[in-house]
């Protein structure tokens, strides 16, 4: 039986109980929580705030509040506590949890329950938080409630290590514990007992040294020598190879690609979101203007090749998805070692590994080897690119109104190096993925692309800035309805200091659906689809504080930025565009480019 220690008050078995699991949290690496206020997690609340350790950043909106984690824990790349009170309260963590799970990032969801004898009989604010997450969270645990034995705070540590652990390790995501709470719920200090044994002296203190009470190692996940030697086979024999690298947040991975491309001269298709359009590796292969290339199904058919090696996840052009998909015959290799990013199901070959470790164990394999790449196979994709770069350039400064293609360019031309763009879903990424050329500045590009959502933009972008403020300032590029989706997530800038600037891209409605059939083909298309609101957010920035300017050209688009970006505190800039307009401009884009290689001969075909 595990021996019980006398303590005089029940709050004294609270404060040493939720004491250890805080100090656990610490030692093992958790250094910020994000709290929402409430009664039944006040001991949470309390012994987090008390941790000098730990740094708690309050909110007084639990979706706000998840998003906030879950933007710290992606910029930052570590894990990142949620805490709240029972019931609805951790109901509104629910879209944060699922965009976590779907990208691999790591949160530690604490939720407070009612104890046992409070459920099921009409107790206030109680709702069934058993699994509340489904299978979107990695773990979940019914946290115990401490008898005030020895035994238990030996569970409590080592489940503090364990959560921490399971969060961060690959795949990352989400990892959910409900704590159900009795009252008194203000922890009283308490003294160790006198009589403990050393090994229950050791759990009431924690190991010395502040070391975790367990260390625990996650190794990288490597290929074997004999895949290793498969796939650089492979590749080696091609004759037309191509690299596509999706979205992911390794920033060692660039650099290890660039180097394999080159030395297969092989085209790197860099999305936005890969970190490797932007940054001072080798970028003599990369290729960014391929959303408007592949437009053109001529051109598309000159450039479709043997071996495809793709790493990351889903592309965020849906015109390079759907030219992969129509790569007949192609083998297509597929690297990721979060799950299996192949909604096209194309890929030949799936390798569930490191994607760094993964390409610098090819390039050492291919170093020196005899390649088998078709002469001006390279050469043809960096004409044919530099020839849309050209056009696209041109076109984009003969327009004197506002266009939101050319809004994404000037954003991301007028950035420093060390700068952080967070895009909202939507139009936003698709139009950086379209219209912003990559060069060798530093630039973080981020996004809530696991599930795809519009919700919590804002209060995502806010939680990167306060992890990234000492790299560079931190640029939010937003539509109208995912602004308005997340205006409560603007108080956290006000409440913690925080320095970013909001581009809003005012379009009055859904725009993104002016793209789609239903535009043409649905009836009640503006009441069902492109619910016009009427909305404009001058009046929104006063009332958080911030510093406002509206934009009416995209030159002047990009002026304000480079002024919002040197300044402090919270900056919103909008643009108003007309959504039937932008459809027209986004297609005599796309008609420009293709005019301009049937004009001058496709490029695919002259370097042959």
């Amino acid at each position: 039986m595990p021996q019980r220690y006398p303590m005089s008050k029940p709050a004294q078995v609270t404060h040493t109980y939720v004491g250890a699991f805080v100090e656990e949290l610490a030692r093992s690496g958790l250094r910020h929580v994000c709290i929402a206020p409430g009664s039944r997690s006040t001991p949470l609340a309390l012994m987090l705030a008390a941790h000098p350790g730990i740094r708690i950043w309050m909110h007084l909106d639990e979706r706000s509040a998840s998003f906030f984690a879950l933007g710290m824990a992606r910029a930052s790349g570590e894990p990142v506590a949620l805490v709240c009170t029972s019931g609805t309260a951790a109901a509104n963590f629910f879209p944060a949890v699922v965009e976590a799970r779907s990208s691999g990032v790591p949160l530690v969801v604490l939720t407070a329950d009612r104890p046992p004898e409070l459920r099921d009989v009409g107790a206030p604010q109680t709702i069934d938080q058993s699994h509340l997450y489904g299978s979107y969270s990695k773990w979940f645990v019914e946290v115990a409630i401490s008898d005030g034995s020895a035994e238990l705070l030996r569970y409590i540590r080592t489940l503090a290590c364990r959560s921490v652990a399971t969060a961060v390790a690959a795949p990352r995501g989400p990892v959910h514990l409900n704590f159900p709470f009795r009252e008194p719920l203000v922890p009283q200090s308490a003294t160790m007992p006198d009589g403990m044994s050393v090994a229950d002296a050791l759990a009431w203190n924690g190991r010395p040294r502040g070391e975790p009470w367990v260390a625990v190692a996650d190794a990288n996940r490597m290929a074997s020598s004999a895949t290793i030697e498969r796939i650089a086979i492979a590749l080696a024999s091609a004759a037309r190879p191509l690299i596509v690298c999706g979205p992911q947040f390794d920033e060692m991975l660039p650099a290890a690609l660039g180097k394999l491309a080159a030395v297969l001269r092989a085209p790197l298709l860099a999305d936005p979101l890969s970190q490797a359009r932007w940054g001072p590796h080798d970028r003599t292969t990369i290729c960014d203007r391929y959303d408007s290339i592949l437009r053109d199904e001529s051109v598309a058919i000159e450039l479709v090749p043997d071996v495809i090696l793709r790493l990351g996840a889903v592309p965020t052009s849906k015109t390079l998805l759907q030219f992969m998909q129509s790569c007949d015959g192609a083998t297509q290799i597929l690297v990721d070692a979060n799950g299996w990013p192949d909604p096209a199901l194309v890929a030949t070959d799936v390798v569930q590994v490191d994607p760094s470790p993964f390409c610098a164990a090819l390039l050492v394999r291919l170093l020196g080897s005899e390649l088998g790449g078709e002469p001006g196979w390279m050469d043809r994709w960096r004409r044919i690119d530099t020839a849309a770069t050209d056009t696209l350039e041109s076109y984009l400064s003969s327009l004197d109104e506002p266009f939101e293609g050319a809004a994404l360019a000037q954003v991301a031309s007028r950035v420093p190096s060390g700068a952080t763009l967070y895009m909202s879903s939507s139009m936003p990424v698709r139009d950086l993925d379209a219209f912003a050329h990559g060069d060798a500045r530093v630039v973080t590009v981020l996004a809530n692309r696991g599930a795809n959502g519009i919700d919590g933009v804002i209060s995502s972008a806010l939680g990167a800035a306060a992890t990234t403020s000492h790299d560079g300032p931190l640029v939010l590029v937003i539509g109208d309805i995912a602004f308005y989706h997340d205006m409560n997530g603007l108080l956290a800038a006000k409440l913690h200091a925080l320095d970013a600037t909001i581009v809003v891209l005012n379009n009055d409605g859904g725009g993104i659906f002016s793209f789609l059939p239903q535009a043409t083909q649905a009836a009640d298309f503006e009441k069902l689809f492109g619910t016009p609101h009427g909305l404009t957010f001058e009046s929104v920035a006063a009332l958080y504080g911030a510093r406002y300017q509206l934009a009416k050209t995209t030159q002047a688009l990009g002026v304000a930025v480079s002024e919002c970006i040197g300044g402090t505190g919270l900056a919103i800039i909008e643009m108003r565009t007309d959504r039937t307009r932008n459809v027209a401009l986004h297609r005599n884009a796309w008609s420009a480019v293709a005019d301009a290689l049937s004009e001058h001969g496709n490029p695919a075909q002259r370097a042959r």
